[in-house]
């Protein structure tokens, strides 16, 4: 499995601007993504609290694609394509998007 792993900065201006985001990217931004070629599956978590610090972290999306080349022909599709046009919009300068894979290797094997 190839996870787009996305965490996104609280934006300035308060609880309304906050609002204002979960707004955008719920009315405006998922119905992009659900349309992505392969996607497999799109999880949500807010981001309650840094443990030991402070975070600016407001969300993080984690989008599942069976393999590598999944997502990439994800990512080349027009709906991603609109998706990042539709995100410089609603979230200019607060997303990180970051492309991990499955690691499961090395968790001993009493954990799995």
């Amino acid at each position: 499995m190839t996870t787009l792993f996305v965490q996104f900065r609280r934006p300035a201006g308060g609880p309304e601007a906050t609002a204002a985001f979960e707004r955008a990217y719920t009315e405006t931004h998922l119905p992009l993504i659900v349309e992505t070629p392969g996607l497999r599956s799109v999880r949500l978590h807010r981001v309650s609290e840094a443990l030991g610090g402070t975070t600016d972290l407001l969300l993080v999306a984690e989008m599942d694609f069976d393999d590598r080349a999944a997502l990439d022909a994800g990512l080349a599709s027009d709906a991603m394509r609109a998706a990042g046009r539709n995100l410089r919009t609603i979230a200019p300068g607060l997303a990180t998007l970051l492309i991990v894979e499955d690691a499961q290797e090395l968790v001993p094997a009493a954990w799995r």
